[in-house]
C-alpha cells in the first residue's frame, strides 16, 4: 500500500477514535443536564415563594427601613459612591463550546456599563473566570472552585456566608451575580441579578409585574421585630438567589458542552466521510496505475 493511502487510512483511523470520545461525553452530559433539570424545577418553586414574600416586603418599605438601619450599623451610609462587586459563575472544565467566553464577555460589557472605570471586585465560582481575571490582574477577592455536577445546598451556603461576611465587614455595597440563563438545550441568555443590598428598589420593577396588588400597599405586623424577622429571610433569600443561578449556570453548562460535543461527533463524521472518499479515490488511482503498468509490461514482451 502506498504511503499517501496509509496516511490516509491513519487519519480516518484516529478520528473514528475521537468520534467514540465525544459521543461518550455528549451522552454525559446529557445524562448531567437530564439529571440537574429534575432539581432545578423543584428549587424553582420554592425559589418563587421567597421572592414572592420579598417582593411583598418591599412593597411595604420594611426593606428600606432595615436597611438604613444595617448601613448606619455598618458605615456605609455615609459613602457617595458605590463599591460594586460582580459574582461571575463560569465553569472549571473546558469542552463547553462558548459557554465560559460568552459569560466573560457579557460581564465585561454589564461592567463596562455599570461601573466604568470605577473601582470594582470580582468574586467568581469556577476555574475558567477565575484564571482569566487573574491574568489580567483584575481585583479578584474571592474564587471558588469544585462545583459539584449537580450542585447541593450545602457548597453554595457555604459561598453565601462568605460573600455576606465581606459584605457586612463593609469589602463592598452591591454585589450582582452574573451567569448564563438556560433557556433550551440550544439556547441560554446572560442575566446579571442584584444580590446584594436587598432592598425595595430591587423589587420594584418585579413588584409592578408580579404581584396583582400592586396599586395596594401590603401592610404587615411584624414580632418579634423587623430585623429579627429580617435575619431570617433574607439570608434565605441571598442563598436561593445564588443557589438558583449556579444551578441555572450549571444547566446551560451541561447543555453547552452536549451540543459542543455533538458538533464535535458530527465534525467527525464529515471528516471520516471526506478522508474515505479521498482514500477511495487515492485507492482506485493506484490500482488503475498498476492495471496499466502490468498492461503496459505485456504489451512490451509481445514485441
Amino acid at each position: 500500500m502506498p504511503a499517501s493511502l496509509n496516511v490516509v487510512k491513519h487519519r480516518i483511523d484516529s478520528t473514528k477514535k475521537t468520534r467514540q470520545i465525544t459521543n461518550a461525553m455528549e451522552m454525559v452530559s446529557q445524562a448531567k443536564l437530564n439529571q440537574i433539570q429534575k432539581h432545578t424545577t423543584s428549587y424553582e418553586e420554592y425559589a418563587s415563594q421567597i421572592k414572592s414574600v420579598i417582593a411583598h416586603l418591599a412593597q411595604s418599605h420594611l426593606l428600606d427601613s432595615v436597611g438604613k438601619s444595617q448601613g448606619q450599623k455598618s458605615g456605609d451610609g455615609q459613602s457617595s459612591t458605590k463599591r460594586s462587586a460582580y459574582l461571575i459563575v463560569t465553569s472549571d472544565r473546558g469542552m463547553v463550546g462558548s459557554y465560559n467566553s460568552n459569560v466573560i464577555r457579557s460581564t465585561n460589557e454589564f461592567i463596562s456599563k455599570h461601573s466604568g472605570s470605577n473601582d470594582y471586585q470580582v468574586l467568581t465560582v469556577g476555574g475558567n473566570g477565575a484564571e482569566f481575571y487573574k491574568k489580567r490582574g483584575v481585583n479578584l477577592t474571592y474564587e471558588y472552585r469544585g462545583v459539584s455536577d449537580v450542585p447541593t445546598f450545602a457548597e453554595v451556603r457555604q459561598i453565601v456566608k462568605t460573600i455576606t461576611t465581606m459584605y457586612d465587614a463593609g469589602k463592598f455595597d452591591e454585589l450582582y451575580v452574573c451567569y448564563e440563563h438556560f433557556v433550551n438545550r440550544l439556547t441560554s441568555r446572560f442575566r446579571a441579578e442584584k444580590m446584594l443590598p436587598v432592598d425595595s428598589e430591587s423589587f420594584a420593577s418585579e413588584a409592578s409585574e408580579d404581584i396583582e396588588t400592586k396599586t395596594l400597599t401590603a401592610e404587615y405586623d411584624v414580632e418579634p421585630s423587623e430585623e429579627e424577622v429580617f435575619n431570617v429571610i433574607l439570608p434565605q433569600y441571598s442563598e436561593s438567589l445564588v443557589y438558583g443561578a449556579i444551578l441555572d449556570a450549571k444547566t446551560s453548562e451541561h447543555a453547552s458542552s452536549a451540543t459542543a460535543m455533538k458538533t464535535a461527533s458530527d465534525n467527525a463524521d464529515d471528516l471520516i466521510d471526506t478522508l474515505q472518499l479521498q482514500y477511495n479515490r487515492a485507492r482506485q488511482a493506484a490500482i488503475t496505475t498498476e492495471i496499466t503498468e502490468i498492461t503496459g509490461g505485456q504489451e512490451a514482451l509481445r514485441h
